[in-house]
Formats: C-alpha cells, structure tokens, sequence
C-alpha cells in the first residue's frame, strides 16, 4: 500500500514537472508578477509625480482665505490648521522627543524604514489586517496632509510613494516642520505651536521638557493622552517619552528623572480667530468649489486663495436682518423658530453677492435653505409662466382679463381669489399687482400651457411633465425651486431681458503658490425674452409695491418692482399660509426672499394673510441692501402711473404701434423658443 502511494506521488510530481517544463509555468508566474509590480509601481509614481508637492509646504503654512468682489480678504476656511511655524520657534525639546518616539532613523532613512514595515507586515499577519505602526514621520506626514486615515493596502502604497517623493523635493528640516504643524493634539488643537497654547499657555519655543515630552506622547492617541481629559494617561505617556529620550541620548538620565517628577500645570492661552465671518456664503462657495471645480473635500486644508462674488455690505445687511426675531413670525407653541433663505444677486452676471440659508445656530456646511431647499413658489411663478410670455404673444400691460369665478378644462379647475373677490374684468397690471388667481390662470389657458412651460423653462426653471397644467399658472411645481432658482430668473426682468448663464459665488481660485487651478470662464448672460416685454413687465412688479401685495415691504426712498407669493394650508389647519416670497428687484440687484417652518403641519404653519410673515423682513433687507448699491433709478414708469396718465382704457403705445410692436414680440418669441430648442439639444 505504501510503496503504491509513493508510486502515485513519484507520477504526479513527474508530471507537473513535464507540464512545468513544457509550458515554462513558474516563469509566466514570475512574469505576471513582476508586471503587477511594474503596473503598481508606474500608477503610483505617475500620481505622485502629478500631486504637486512642490506646493505642499506653503498649502500647510497657508490657511485658504476668502476674498470678496474687491479682491479684499474676507474670511478664512479653518478645519485641520494650527498656527505655522517655523523650526527654529519650536524647542529642541520637541524635536528630540518626536524623534526619539515616533522615528529615531528620520534624518539618515530615504522616507521610510525596511525594518519598521517588516514589524508592520508581521503585525498584520498576526492581526489579520492592516493595521498601523511601522510609519516614519515622512510617511506619517503623508497620511495627515495627502491622504485619508484608512488602513488598506491601497493606502500604505500611497503613503510609502508620496513619502519618497516628499523625501526627495524637501529637506529633512522642512519634513520635521511640517509634520509639527500639521499633527492633532486633541481638544481641536492642530500644531505644536497651538498644543503648547492650549494646554501650557506659552510659545511652542518655551516649554519644558517635561511639557515637550507631554506634548508628543499625544501624538499616540490625543483623546487619551491629553492631560484636560487624562491627566494620570498623560503623565504615564509623558514618562515613557522621556526614558526614550534618554535611551537615544538627547537628554541625560538625570534630567529624565527630574522632569518625571515635577507635576503638570495646565493653562490656556489658546484662541483661534473666527475667520467664518460669512457662513452661509462660505459654505455656498465651498460647495461651489467641490462641486463644480472639482476639488476635493481637503479644500479648506490648501492654502488656497478663493475669489468670490461676495459684497460684504450686502452679506452684512442681510445677517443683520435675520438677527433681529421681530422681523419673523411667531414662533410655534412648541418653540420652533419660522426659518427663512435669502439671495441677492448682480442681475447682468448672475453673481451672488450675499446669501443666509437660515436662523439661529449655523452648522458647517450643513442645511442652507438659500442653495439647497425646494419650496412652493405660489404666485411669484406668474410673471415666469403667464404673463412674460403673455406680453411676448401681443398682449399687453393694460389688457383686460376675465376675472370671473370660473371653472377650467375637462377636469374643472377652478381657482379661486384669495381675496374672494372677483368682476367681471380686470386689467393685466391690476390682476398682477393684487395677485390675482383667476385672471392668471385664464390667461395660461388663452395663450397655451406649453407656451407657459416653455418660458418657464427658459427662465431657468425646469417643469416636469406632471406639472405642465394650468396649475402652473399658481406655482404648481411639485419639485419646488430655491431662492437661488428665482433671484436668477428674476434677473431677466432687471437686465433687459437676458437671463444669466449660471449663478455662481467664485470668480477664481489659485493655489498657495499663487498659480491659477480654477476660473469661471462663463459668467455671460442670452436673451430670453424682448427688451420691450422686459421694461412692460417691469412696469407692472413696480405695482406690487406702490399698490399691490407688496405695499408693506416697499423701502423708505427706493423703487423696486417685484412680486410676492404665498401657498396655502389645508382648510383643515386653519388659515395660513405654508411658505411666503418676495422676489424683486432694482436695475442693480436681485433679492429673492422665503420664509416658513422646515416641516408644515397643524402646529407649525404661519397665521394670517398670505404676506404679512415676510413683508418686514424685506422691507428691513432692502433699506440696510439698497444704499450698498449703485443706486441706479428705473427709467420705467408704474403701469398704474401710465394708466393714471393716458387713461384707463388708453392704449400704452397706441393702436398702431400696439400691432407693430406685436408683429416685433411674435417674431421674437419664435426666435427665442427657437433658440431655447436649440440650447436644449445641445445640453446647456
């Protein structure tokens, strides 16, 4: 039996042999291997190469600032930034210390150490994972300034590479100086610089070397070694720190004996300066930053310079608005604050030059209703959806509606006046300045939901298919639109009817070397609707505010056109209203306005008429707004103005030049629908 066994094996040894000698398998296999690490090796080099480390000392010495429209520093972005310094305001205590904990080969090793990743490897097989340890300073510095604090694989290859590279652009000296101001130290404390602030209240370059070692025996864990929350930890860790230092000789065993003894007195002298004057606008140009340029979520950690839209004046008037509660509605019984998003925007560009996404305590990047929340936008969707391309289609500011109780279509729609008030007609300029519903809605209905669909779509504005009714005519968009979304579209009536290309906060973004990395290159505006249409409906928001719904929002000394908006709560709340708008405008600014609870139900809907929770906000953001700008006066007349001059059933421009100025607007509206299509079918 054995010797048949034997025989067995002695054949299957012989004929893997044969198989190994005929097809050279051990040699494809040392091939394939080597050409995955040929291919690893190229990727990761080619991505080092590429990395721009050359700029990784000024982007950590550097904290990104932000700059407004005057090219004047604004603001600063902080998140893992200490104050810099440089090596020789750092004690040789620190220095040593580090270096006798953390990598006692870092002057003489090429980044990385043989032996510490062979104790790293044997580590993980042991564990069963990859896990840390075995990082030089360089390689640990990689890691905290370049990559993520994942354990793969992956990850401990990029490290390895970025550390030879960073090994070969800087000097040994840099390398320590950076790494000591950019390490975590606990309580959000970045930097020695600062840890010596926050826990010894003195300079990196004064403490004692009993602090020093306190300070690096941080580095193993801050949440636990920190002496504000683990005193007896930090003392253990300090202790251990301080016999590695007199193992490697950097200090003697009588000065280690002598420090272990002496006690730790905490003192805070730390304060980080509050460069986050702005938050809404800083987060808005942060997402604008990640998402449209591409950089990536580190951006506040780059030095980089940011120049933006912002006026500060504008920013400043409009926090100051929204910090004084008298302006909002009533807080629900429950406590819960009215919320509320503003946006003002440079009509000709599309620049924001001020935003605030909400009430009480900010949140960093968290919810920001001006960029982010879709709401009911009620009757501001008028001008959009029925009567801008009511004027493109001959009709006219003073053209006559039906203001009848009716009902619409086969399903019967019938809207209703919020006033209950209805005739038999009403003129365009009336029915808009009173918003009413049903002369609105009768006038999409004469001139086409599609026609209504397609200008609200040109505004900017997308309709989904459930919403192309005559419901549009009221703001029926199931999806919502931002303060962001109006302030834009609003911008066509202030600028002639050219609606910008996109909003946007960033003009350009350079890294801490000063070179270019971003720019917006489109910061243009195309015509949407006719000049002529443009100053008619101007003519017509003016009476909003001289005689219509916006009355009590009109500013002391100012003329601004716009219109306000409101959705209702079911009957079944009560009667009040869900969320409340003002959008308008003056030639220099648009300033789009919401206000309303997070969540609508029984307990949290606003109470009364439809303007009133909104018209003393506007009217506060307006009077602190308007002297910031140029001041530029409408050359437009009200359409009341105009009806009280010519009469009430005078023609604007009289019969013949009424049909000439048809003929112009038809031609023009096939031209922009054409051009529309066009855009469409090309994706911009």
């Amino acid at each position: 039996m054995h010797s048949q066994n034997h025989e067995f094996w002695h054949r299957v040894h012989l004929a893997i042999k044969n198989f190994n000698h005929r097809f050279q398998i051990w040699r494809w296999l040392i091939l394939i291997l080597l050409s995955c690490c040929l291919f690893v090796c190229t990727y990761y080099t080619v991505k080092v190469k590429t990395s721009n480390i050359s700029n990784m000392k000024a982007a950590l010495s550097t904290t990104t600032t932000i700059y407004d429209n005057k090219n004047q520093k604004a603001g600063s972005l902080y998140s893992q930034k200490g104050s810099f310094v440089e090596l020789s305001q750092i004690s040789p205590y620190i220095q040593d210390a580090v270096i006798a904990t953390e990598d006692r080969t870092f002057y003489k090793n090429p980044g990385f150490s043989v032996k510490g990743m062979a104790r790293a490897a044997i580590s993980s097989v042991i564990h069963h994972g990859i896990v840390g340890g075995g990082s030089t300073l360089t390689q640990q510095l990689a890691k905290n300034a370049l990559l993520t604090q994942k354990q793969t694989f992956s990850r401990k290859l990029e490290e390895l590479f970025f550390a030879i590279e960073i090994n070969r652009v800087y000097s040994k000296k840099d390398i320590l100086t950076m790494y000591l101001n950019n390490a975590y130290f606990g309580n959000g404390v970045w930097g020695v610089q600062d840890a010596a602030r926050r826990y010894f209240g003195k300079n990196a370059s004064d403490v004692t070397v009993g602090e020093a070692a306190t300070i690096t025996g941080m580095l193993r864990s801050p949440s636990y070694y920190n002496p504000i929350d683990h005193m007896d930890n930090a003392i253990s860790r300090r202790n251990v720190v301080l016999g590695l230092m007199a193992d490697t000789g950097k200090i003697s065993e009588t000065q280690a004996d002598n420090a272990k003894k002496t006690t730790l007195t905490l003192e805070d002298t730390f304060s980080q300066e509050d460069g986050y004057r702005y938050p809404y606008f800083f987060d808005a140009v942060v997402d604008e930053a990640i998402d449209r340029y591409g950089l990536k979520e580190d951006v506040m950690n780059k030095g980089l310079k940011i120049y933006t839209t912002l006026d500060t004046g504008y920013q400043s008037a409009l926090q100051d608005s929204f910090e004084e509660s008298w302006n909002f509605p009533s807080n629900a019984s429950d406590g819960t604050k009215v919320q509320g998003a503003s946006v003002a925007m440079d009509p000709k560009t599309g620049a924001v030059r001020a935003i605030v996404g909400g009430r009480g305590q900010h949140v960093f990047r968290g919810y920001n209703r001006a960029t982010q929340m879709k709401r009911q936008p009620g009757s501001t969707m008028k001008p959009l959806a029925v009567y801008s391309p009511a004027l493109q289609s001959g009709y006219h500011y003073d053209s006559e509606l039906s203001n009848k109780l009716q009902k619409f279509g086969k399903n019967g729609y019938e809207p209703k006046n919020v006033d209950n008030q209805y005739s038999n007609k009403i003129p365009m300029y009336e029915a808009l300045a009173q918003s009413k519903n049903v002369p609105a809605v009768w006038l999409l209905d004469k001139i086409g939901v599609s026609k209504g669909v397609q200008s609200v779509e040109n505004f900017g504005i997308h309709v989904n298919k459930s919403d192309q009714n005559l419901a549009l005519a009221l703001g029926g968009l199931s999806t919502g639109v931002s303060p962001m979304q109006m302030a834009r579209a609003y911008s066509a009536f202030a600028n002639e009817g050219n609606l910008p290309n996109q909003s946007y906060c960033i003009t350009k973004i350079t890294d801490a070397s000063g070179n270019v990395i971003a720019q917006n290159k489109n910061p243009g505006s195309h015509r949407i609707i006719s000049t002529n249409t443009a100053k008619e409906m101007t003519s017509m928001l003016l009476g909003v505010f001289t005689s219509g719904t916006g009355r009590s929002a009109q500013p002391a000394n100012f003329r601004v056109a716009g219109k306000t908006g409101s959705t209702e709560v079911p009957d079944s709340y009560g009667f009040g209203t869900k969320d409340q708008w003002i959008v308008g405008y003056t030639p220099d600014v648009v300033l789009s306005t919401w206000v309303g609870f997070d969540k609508t139900d029984q307990n949290h809907y606003m109470e009364g008429i439809s303007e009133t929770g909104i018209t003393h906000l506007y009217k506060s953001e307006l009077e602190r707004l308007l002297p910031y700008t140029s001041q530029t006066q409408f050359k437009e007349k009200s359409a009341q103005q105009i009806s009280q001059d010519t009469g009430a059933n005078s023609d604007w421009l009289g019969n013949i030049g009424k049909q000439v100025q048809k003929g112009i607007n038809d031609t023009g509206s096939k031209f922009n629908e054409w051009y529309n299509n066009l855009k469409g079918l090309l994706g911009q």
